[in-house]
């Protein structure tokens, strides 16, 4: 397993690729793409109208909520979802951000005493499930409390299997240190689904990324973010900046992107490549 300082650094890196999808995120229109007032050096204030209230260095909504998950953490030794919950609501409930579709159908659950997650595809919750590592001695320990922690919000096979892909990669990649045969030795132990969307992915490598994430689809759902994800870790897997650049460029879901990708990244080795005046975060 991970170290705690390197499980902060995961943390932390995942953190900044979120404030630095900001920009970008949840932009859909192609051309208004192409023509943002960004300067893609920097990190910048929000251009989607979901975000009022943010400004550049701040985190997503999606940040936000895995800032809380590893503050949740701090002084814990094992993950109790319904301790958390707990934890999560209170935060959520004066909580100015934007509330994803999935956050209000779990609140409503919460509030009809039902204790179940929506059954929302949105995979944004993956992004966030890195600091479950701060809890988790084994392997298995890691990969139950990913199970618990996807479901509270996400109760979806899909998610959830997907969730526990990227859970594996993450502790496989720090041994092979090689992404494309560690995906591809993993994906033949989970579905067809899963099998299909990587091989997908690997084999986009060679193309552009803005388009490929475009006809991937770049929205929230599993099914599109997936096969994007794949694609930027096989074509960029010694380049964090470069794939937190093409990614944030090509709009709609970035940060989830970004975070999953950029956690992978880092759990193979320390990232030097990001601007120092990226990082506003301090853990």
């Amino acid at each position: 397993m991970f170290s705690k300082e390197k499980i902060k650094e995961i943390v932390t890196i995942s953190l900044i690729a979120d404030s630095y999808s900001l920009g970008a995120h949840w932009v859909y229109d192609e051309e208004q793409l192409k023509n943002l007032d960004i300067d893609w050096e920097k990190l910048n204030a929000p251009q989607a109208m979901w975000h009022k209230g943010k400004s550049a260095g701040d985190f997503t909504h999606i940040g936000d909520q895995a800032y809380w998950l590893y503050q949740f953490l701090q002084d814990k030794e094992t993950f109790y979802p319904l301790e958390y919950l707990t934890f999560w609501k209170e935060k959520m409930s004066d909580y100015e951000g934007y509330i994803d579709g999935a956050t209000r159908e779990t609140l409503e659950n919460i509030d009809n005493g039902k204790l179940s997650g929506s059954n929302s595809d949105d995979f944004s919750v993956i992004g966030r499930m890195f600091s479950l590592l701060l809890v988790s001695k084994t392997e298995e320990d890691f990969l139950k409390n990913v199970k618990k922690f996807i479901k509270l919000s996400h109760d979806n096979e899909k998610v959830i299997e997907v969730a526990l892909f990227f859970a594996k990669l993450l502790l496989h990649v720090k041994d092979s240190k090689n992404i494309e045969m560690s995906m591809r030795t993993l994906s033949e132990h989970f579905s067809e689904y899963v099998k299909q969307s990587v091989k997908e992915g690997i084999d986009s490598k060679d193309k552009d990324s803005f388009t490929t994430i475009r006809n991937f689809g770049p929205a929230c759902g599993i099914d599109e973010g997936f096969r994007g994800i794949i694609h930027l870790l096989v074509k960029y897997p010694d380049d964090l900046k470069e794939l937190l650049m093409q990614n944030a460029k090509a709009g709609g879901d970035s940060s989830s992107r970004s975070m999953i990708a950029s956690s992978i990244l880092t759990a193979i080795k320390t990232q030097e490549s990001l601007p120092k005046d990226w990082y506003k975060i301090n853990l």
